[in-house]
């Protein structure tokens, strides 16, 4: 609108129902913006809440638990292994343990290879972190996505842009 008095200004926003707001107080004539002040918090509170959102969404180094027994079924160590793999895919570690109660802790061995059957379903999906040890009475492992794994998966699958079906 150019260079104006302030009272000038201030009547211009008063008729148009907006506010005079200073900008750049440092500038040599100071620079003012004529809007709606209210309107311009309310989306600064918006912008800020939703990059607070981004922000958590980006977060994935989460260790998540998921828990085996050693006399568990084929079935069950099948689904909780899917468990694991979705997991994985949204992108947090995953510790893997196999609890031990009375005198099953005499048997590490059960415990070895059902963390072993385990690993080996998931070497496509994961790399392992931690190699299996000893926690009181549970023997745990950590295993991480595998980045590689599922940029390679991506580039495959992607059709290429001159082949049409």
């Amino acid at each position: 609108m150019g260079v104006m008095p302030t009272r000038q200004a201030l009547e211009l926003a008063e008729t148009r129902g907006l506010d005079l707001v200073e900008v750049a107080p440092a500038a040599a004539p100071p620079v003012c913006r004529l809007m709606d002040y209210g309107r311009f918090r309310y989306e600064a509170t918006r912008k800020q809440r939703d990059a607070r959102k981004a922000q958590k969404s980006r977060v994935t180094n989460v260790v998540r638990e998921v828990r085996f027994r050693t006399r568990i079924g084929e079935h069950d160590r099948a689904a909780k292994t899917r468990l694991v793999k979705r997991l994985l895919d949204q992108g947090s570690k995953v510790k893997v343990s196999v609890m031990f109660r009375g005198r099953e802790i005499q048997h590490p061995d059960l415990g070895m290879n059902l963390l072993r059957m385990v690993a080996e379903d998931l070497v496509d999906d994961a790399l392992l972190e931690t190699k299996p040890h000893f926690e009181g009475r549970f023997l745990t492992m950590i295993l991480s996505p595998n980045t590689r794994a599922t940029t390679s998966d991506a580039e495959t699958t992607k059709e290429p842009e001159g082949a049409k079906a």
